[in-house]
C-alpha cells in the first residue's frame, strides 16, 4: 500500500471530519501537535510521507474527538494571547473571546492608572488564562486568582509556573477569599459561568459531556454569579477602580444595571466582541 503524505492525511481526515458535520482545523491541530510544528511549517512538509504510527494515532484521536472529546483535551492545551496553556476537564477551553476582555482591560488601565502599580484579581480563574496573561502582558499588576475548585487552580499553578507569571492564587468562593483578607482591588475581572440551566441540552457534546458544569452554569438565567458579585463588589474595590465581566448573549443589558445600581457615579459600558456580540460590561473611574 502507498505511503500517505502529510497532505492526503490532512486531506483525508478533513474529509472525515466535514462528514461529521465537526471542525476540519481539528485535522491540522492534531497533526501540528504530533509533529511539533507550526502552520508554515506544516505547509512546508505537505509532500513528507506520514508514518504508519503517526496515522494510526490521527484515527484513534479522530474517533475519540468524534465521540465528544475537545481536541484541547486529546492535545492537552490550548492557544491564549499567543502562549499555551494546559487544559483538562477540570477548567474551561479559554475562548477567543475572552483575549478581547484581556486587551479591554489592559487599555483601561493604561487609561486610568498609567505606569503605577495596582492590585487586580481574576475572579474565577480556572485555568488561569486571564490573571496569567495580564500578569505577562503588564509587570505592573500584582494579580490575585480566586477559584472555588481546587483541581483548577491546580491547573492554573502550573500554568503559572511553566509561562513564569507572578500570581497569587487563593481559594475560595468568588469575591469571598478577598473578603475575608481585607483586600481591595483597583481591577476586577471575571467572565464567570454564565449558561442558563436550560441551555444544557443545547450545548455541543464537546462542552456539556467534558467540560466542567462548575465552569459553564449560571443559574436559571445565567446571571446569578454576577449578582452574587455585585453585592459584594463595593466591599472589595478601592474608590477609583475597574470592573470588567464577560457577559453571554442577552445579559449584557441586564449586567450593566447591577453595576449601575451598586456604583451609581460610575461610568458603565457594554463593548462588543469581534463577532459584534454584546461580551464585555464595564465600570470604571470614580465608584463611589
Amino acid at each position: 500500500m502507498k505511503t500517505m503524505t502529510l497532505h492526503e492525511a490532512l486531506r483525508w481526515a478533513s474529509s472525515f471530519l466535514e462528514q461529521r458535520s465537526l471542525e476540519q482545523p481539528v485535522a491540522e491541530w492534531l497533526l501540528r501537535h504530533y509533529l511539533q510544528i507550526d502552520r508554515a511549517q506544516l505547509l512546508m512538509r505537505l509532500h513528507d510521507p506520514v508514518s504508519d504510527e503517526l496515522l494510526t494515532r490521527l484515527k484513534q484521536d479522530l474517533a475519540r474527538h468524534v465521540e465528544g472529546i475537545p481536541v484541547q483535551h486529546l492535545i492537552g492545551y490550548e492557544e491564549f494571547y499567543g502562549r499555551r496553556f494546559t487544559v483538562n476537564s477540570d477548567v474551561l477551553i479559554p475562548r477567543p473571546e475572552t483575549e478581547e476582555l484581556v486587551q479591554t482591560v489592559l487599555g483601561l488601565k493604561a487609561s486610568y492608572f498609567a505606569d503605577r502599580r495596582v492590585t487586580v484579581a481574576d475572579i474565577g480563574t480556572g485555568s488561569g488564562a486571564i490573571a496569567i496573561t495580564l500578569a505577562m502582558e503588564d509587570p505592573k499588576l500584582n494579580l490575585y486568582a480566586v477559584d472555588i475548585s481546587e483541581a483548577a487552580l491546580t491547573v492554573a499553578k502550573k500554568n503559572a509556573t511553566e509561562l513564569g507569571a507572578s500570581v497569587s492564587f487563593l481559594h475560595g468562593d468568588l469575591l469571598e477569599p478577598l473578603f475575608e483578607r481585607e483586600l481591595r482591588m483597583d481591577i476586577v475581572v471575571s467572565n464567570p459561568p454564565y449558561i442558563p440551566l436550560a441551555e444544557e441540552e443545547e450545548l455541543a457534546v464537546h462542552v456539556k459531556e467534558h467540560e466542567p458544569h462548575l465552569a459553564l452554569f449560571g443559574g436559571d438565567d445565567g446571571l446569578v454569579l454576577y449578582r452574587r458579585m455585585v453585592s459584594r463588589l463595593p466591599a472589595v474595590v478601592k474608590d477609583e477602580a475597574i470592573i470588567a465581566f464577560e457577559v453571554g448573549v442577552g445579559q449584557a443589558e441586564a449586567v450593566r444595571e447591577m453595576l449601575q445600581q451598586a456604583f451609581p457615579i460610575a461610568e458603565t459600558e457594554i463593548r462588543r466582541d469581534i463577532n459584534g456580540k454584546e461580551r464585555i460590561v464595564l465600570a470604571y473611574g470614580q465608584l463611589r
